[in-house]
């Protein structure tokens, strides 16, 4: 049996057979090697041209997407220290130059859209990015844009409070005469003025209403943003005009406001008397004469930037006086309109059917007054915004007459604020015309009342007029003068208060009836040892004196005559007797003025052209005497008669020497 034998090595044809198989790549890559180089004239497929313009998409022209990922991490890498993106951010809200290209409207909201989408990062280490974008020109922008920067603003405060103060301050900057967020760039078409303050006031409104507690914060603001008193008219007049804005939609910062600008209105009052008192006697009439009768339009001035307050007939002035007394012209029309302003705010006020706002800025106007208007000395025009309020209410008035006597006699004040409320008291009561007899009377009896005690504690201590130790006593001495010159017929016993002048008793009569206590305290007062007829104003003492004299109630000119040797220097702070010295040709003769008491009275004439107004029916003109001031006129018509005829006889008498 034959045995089969195997082969030892493979046979070619099971190696054929059992070849593996290469891959496709492989082969593509052999059979490309073997094959011949292609013709020159063949073209491919597919070709590329190496002049094509390669553009990299700049930072405006990408998606919305794409811009809030780029903005996230431009300021996670600015955290870190790269602040190259984060740079590129910031000149998107950056005003171009002229020679240069600015953001598109598109570029600028979506990455207005990307910073409130990551608000969240825009911590303190972001603050100049916050604040370029704050000082970015949104106010001319649309009403869509608008919407996004004033939801921005109030995610950003409320996730980020260390930017609360700055969005104030840029909104309160935005309410001035020339809003920095408005015209800084021309390539925006532009907007009115009006419209503008309405989109700066929408948005703090919106601010206030998500962040009450903010409110304090924006007093601050505003009252550091206030115009000085040196700027122009337009300056204050568009600052308080949207002062008043905020109070109806910020009724909690109304108080507040409101007395921001009285303050500030004091301070250009005072100014405008100081400037005055400087002139001439006669440069307050040269004065009114340069105020235009009829005041600006505020809403053509919100509306016009180039609106100005400066006289286009300065030009060529070089007389210092009258270049000074235009100035003058400049504040006293400046704070006629603000005056104006606040009149017809309070008047609105006035007729509000809620009853809280009728009453409430009544209050206002009452702690003004204490804590603003009476510390302020020789004020002249803006207390008369109490003057014509309080006189709408008698109950007001009484509140307001109380006030006035309880600050006179109250020790714990200042010597001048006591002067000064006794000084408010008299005006008011001989001036307002809704100011009835009885309160006039009342006045009177508790004056009368107060001078008796005050009599009894310093008589016997005194060796004379002494303006110093008894400055109390003689400012309500003179307040009480001041309003029997003004209301003298209220004080009689026998005529109605009803009856007109030419009704009442002839001051020829024989008989004039007098309440009780008149005639007693001017006996008891004016001829005791504290002799106040030597320390109140020489031009109240003489007006009382004519009328006292002519009314039969009172005859004080022997005194007046001998108060023209006493001077008072020789008495002032006196704590022991000294003997009254006289003038004489030879003594050294002093000015004394200075020991007299102002006769400042806070409600003289109002003569304000625009605001003047609003007072009439309110003010009581001087009337005097009707007969003692007729006797005045035939006098002063026989002196000018008298004097012309003198002025004859001279020149006769000349003509007759020379011939």
């Amino acid at each position: 049996m034959t045995s089969a034998v195997r082969p030892v090595g493979p046979t070619p044809a099971l190696l054929a057979k059992h070849t593996p198989r290469r891959s496709a790549l492989v082969r593509k890559r052999e059979e490309a090697d073997t094959l011949e180089p292609s013709s020159p004239s063949k073209r491919s497929k597919v070709s590329f041209d190496s002049n094509v313009e390669v553009q990299v998409v700049e930072e405006w022209g990408k998606s919305p997407a794409v811009v809030q990922e780029s903005v996230r991490r431009a300021i996670q890498k600015h955290a870190v220290g790269d602040s190259t993106s984060y740079e590129r951010i910031k000149a998107v809200f950056v005003p171009a130059k002229v020679d240069q290209d600015e953001a598109s409207p598109t570029a600028v909201e979506n990455h207005t859209a990307a910073l409130l989408n990551n608000v969240s990062m825009l911590n303190k280490f972001c603050a100049d990015l916050v604040n370029t974008v704050l000082d970015s020109n949104w106010l001319e922008r649309s009403e869509d844009y608008v919407q996004l920067f004033t939801q921005f603003l109030a995610n950003l405060v409320s996730a980020q409070g260390v930017h609360l103060p700055n969005v104030l301050r840029m909104l309160a900057d935005n309410l001035a005469a020339n809003p920095p967020s408005k015209n800084k760039t021309s390539k925006l078409p532009s907007i009115p003025l009006s419209k503008a303050y309405g989109r700066a006031h929408k948005t703090l409104h919106y601010l206030l209403q998500i962040i009450p507690s903010a409110c304090r914060i924006l007093l601050s603001i505003l009252t550091n943003a206030f115009p000085h008193q040196t700027d122009s008219r337009r300056a204050h007049l568009v600052y308080v005009h949207n002062l008043l804005q905020i109070t109806e939609y910020a009724p909690i910062l109304e108080a507040d406001i409101l007395a921001l600008i009285t303050e500030r209105l004091m301070k250009i009052d005072v100014q405008v008397q100081e400037d005055l008192e400087d002139l001439a006697e006669d440069a307050e009439e040269g004065v009114v004469r340069h105020i235009p009768q009829v005041g600006p339009d505020v809403a053509k001035i919100l509306d016009d930037p180039e609106e100005s307050d400066e006289d286009s007939d300065t030009d060529g002035e070089t007389d210092e006086d009258t270049l000074r007394t235009r100035d003058i012209a400049k504040n006293v029309e400046k704070m006629d309109c603000i005056l104006d302003m606040l009149f017809a705010y309070y008047d609105r006020q006035s007729r509000s059917p809620l009853t809280r706002s009728r009453t409430g800025f009544l209050d206002m106007l009452l702690s003004q007054f204490q804590t603003i208007i009476l510390p302020t000395h020789r004020s002249r025009h803006t207390q008369f915004l109490l003057f014509h309020f309080v006189q709408q209410s008698e109950t007001y008035v009484d509140i307001f007459v109380g006030m006035c006597a309880q600050t006179s006699f109250d020790k714990k004040k200042p010597a001048m604020v006591r002067q000064a409320a006794a000084a408010y008291l008299a005006s008011f009561v001989a001036r307002g015309t809704h100011v009835s007899a009885e309160i006039v009377r009342e006045v009177w009896d508790y004056l009368s009342t107060e001078l008796k005690r005050l009599h009894r504690d310093y008589e016997s201590g005194c060796r004379g007029p002494d303006p110093q130790r008894y400055s109390t006593y003689y400012s309500l001495v003179q307040a009480l003068l001041y309003i029997f010159c003004f209301r003298w017929r209220d004080l009689e016993s026998g005529p109605d208060e009803d009856m007109e002048d030419d009704e009442l008793p002839s001051i020829y009569d024989e008989e004039r009836h007098w309440r009780v206590g008149v005639k007693e305290t001017f006996q008891l007062n004016l001829f005791s040892k504290l002799n106040p007829l030597k320390v109140c104003s020489p031009a109240i003492v003489t007006e009382f004196a004519r009328i006292a004299h002519q009314l039969r109630v009172v005859y004080v000119y022997h005194l007046l005559e001998t108060n023209k040797r006493i001077r008072l220097s020789r008495f002032s702070g006196a704590s022991s007797y000294i003997q009254v010295n006289r003038e004489t040709a030879l003594s050294a003769r002093s000015d004394e003025e200075h020991h007299h008491l102002d006769e400042y009275f806070p409600f003289d004439p109002y003569y304000l052209p625009r605001s003047k107004r609003w007072i009439e029916g309110d003010y009581r003109e001087w009337k005097g005497v009707p007969e003692l001031d007729d006797e005045q006129v035939v006098e002063s018509e026989s002196e000018d008669e008298g004097s012309e005829d003198s002025h004859v006889e001279e020149v006769t008498e000349t003509e007759d020497s020379n011939e």
